[in-house]
């Protein structure tokens, strides 16, 4: 249970993906500091409550309907109202809030009675970090770019599902998830990291994302587990650790298992020099 009495400071944002750039706000924040999520529904690289893996701050979610409607004053009152002890607000260089979006932080140091702290645009290599690159990345299938970006492997999670039936007997053993709320990057063929139900250690895998094209033609996300064949009972998590190549039709089962050990060849260099 969050004790939100003890909060001095907090920082505010949608946070989608918890990246580079919002870990700089959240550094600012100190010993009694929480993080303001606000909630727009549009969140899929750390959906819902996903966002709680990857800080030590507790998360205080406010939906965007539900204040949408106030102005910057009865946004201020509202967070004072809830943080009473509330001392300062971290917030990045393109914050906005109020009614229409109408203020910005020179408006919140007018408004709010503490500390402001301004948290500038952050970079890599020149290029600025935020959610919506992020997620470019991912649909091109430039994984590498997007965890650079996150500090982290993007990481889908879902329930075990029934796959086709043909893999373990034709192809490789794969366990299939099914998943929502989250973005899913390209199509196609990736070295991955897959945690299977509530075990602690990720497995070195191999994971296909896209229609079975020289199949049924289905969607389907499948991993294949590097290091032995083990049992999926409920859930498994995926993450993401480079691509391998596109999704594409074979003329034959045979011509697609061929590719397959070339993929798990592939997989099995890349994800070894993170061991290194």
């Amino acid at each position: 249970m969050k004790n939100l009495n003890n909060v001095t400071a907090i920082a505010i944002g949608g946070f989608d993906g918890m990246h580079v750039g919002h870990q700089q706000l959240f550094s600012r924040l100190g010993v009694n500091g929480c993080i303001v999520v606000i909630e727009t529904g549009y969140a899929n690289l750390t959906p819902k409550r996903e966002r709680e893996n990857f800080s030590s701050h507790p998360i205080e979610y406010f939906e965007l309907d539900s204040i949408r409607q106030l102005d910057g004053k009865g946004f201020i009152k509202l967070l004072n109202e809830k943080f009473p002890k509330l001392e300062k607000i971290v917030v990045g260089y393109d914050f906005h809030f109020g009614k229409n979006r109408k203020c910005s932080f020179n408006d919140l140091r007018e408004i709010f009675d503490g500390e402001v702290v301004v948290v500038e645009e952050v970079s890599q290599h020149g290029d600025s970090i935020h959610s919506h690159k992020i997620r470019q990345k991912l649909t091109i299938g430039d994984i590498k770019g997007a965890n650079s970006f996150l500090a982290h492997n993007y990481t889908i999670k879902g329930i075990h599902i029934s796959g086709q039936g043909i893999g373990k007997k034709e192809l490789v053993a794969t366990i299939n998830i099914e998943t929502q709320g989250y973005l899913i990057p390209k199509e196609g063929v990736y070295a991955t990291l897959t945690r299977i139900d509530d075990e602690e250690h990720y497995h070195p895998s191999v994971s296909f994302v896209g229609h079975r094209e020289t199949t049924d033609g289905s969607f389907a996300i499948e991993s294949h587990i590097l290091d032995g064949e083990v049992v999926c009972d409920t859930k498994a998590a995926i993450s993401f650790v480079s691509f391998i190549r596109n999704n594409q039709k074979f003329d034959t089962l045979d011509t697609l298992k061929k590719e397959i050990k070339k993929d798990i060849a592939i997989a099995s260099k890349e994800l070894k020099l993170l061991q290194l």
